[in-house]
């Protein structure tokens, strides 16, 4: 079975993105193919692919290692999203089917029953899976494909503060969907960015960790999802 770089690439970053690399950390071929069960060729693609990203940086002497992004950097990813998101809606409005509807309208419902109900997690998954199919409606391959990079790099550097009442979260949400669901493309970008920049005072930057050993990464080999791959 060969894995596709890709798959590595997704599984390596999923590990960045959740602290089992830490930032600054080095990311040898060698560790990362033992880990993922890999030849070392997927794991070069992935990382050359984690530089275009900015998760990665190669260093002279040390390889290819976690990036450490500053304050201001991870300062502008909220800034674009707030500029991106109602592009998002705006191009929703004009180019999405009733698939799409459809989805986006379960998600409201599960998302206001949630919220009434005070099941926190639940919302925090439901809230990706909108603001993604959100994103698809769009049509646009490449603003997805930005959207998609940002929400990554957003939960590696910050944590999200639930709402103080979600239930208004939720109602913003359905808002959105009634505006692109009616072709009003003005008035979806509107309402995506009062809830871009409402959303975005919930986050907080999250500190490097200063313990003995940081750095360090565990070794256990860790499985690369293969759905999709040919055997």
């Amino acid at each position: 079975m060969r894995i596709p770089a890709h798959s590595v690439c997704t599984a390596i970053r999923d590990d960045i993105v959740s602290g089992v690399f830490e930032r600054g950390s080095r990311l040898t071929e060698e560790l990362l193919a033992r880990r993922y069960g890999v030849s070392r060729v997927p794991v070069r693609e992935a990382l050359r692919t984690l530089e275009s990203e900015g998760f990665v940086v190669t260093r002279r002497h040390a390889g290819a290692c976690v990036a450490e992004p500053t304050e201001l950097e991870a300062a502008d990813l909220l800034e674009v999203r707030t500029l991106l998101e109602p592009l998002g809606a705006a191009r929703a409005a004009q180019r999405r089917t009733e698939a799409h509807l459809k989805v986006l309208r379960g998600l409201v419902r599960l998302g206001q029953d949630r919220a009434r109900r005070g099941e926190g997690e639940d919302l925090r998954a439901l809230g990706g899976w909108f603001h993604e199919t959100l994103a698809q409606a769009s049509g646009s391959p490449g603003l997805i494909a930005l959207l998609t990079q940002l929400r990554h790099k957003i939960a590696w550097m910050y944590a999200v503060e639930q709402p103080a009442r979600p239930v208004d979260s939720w109602a913003e949400h359905g808002a959105i969907v009634d505006a692109v669901a009616r072709g009003d493309a003005e008035r979806a970008r509107a309402l995506a960015a009062h809830h871009a920049e409402r959303a975005a005072t919930a986050h907080r930057l999250r500190r490097r960790p200063a313990a003995p050993g940081a750095g360090r990464v565990r070794t256990t080999q860790h499985s690369v999802n293969t759905a999709g791959v040919r055997h």
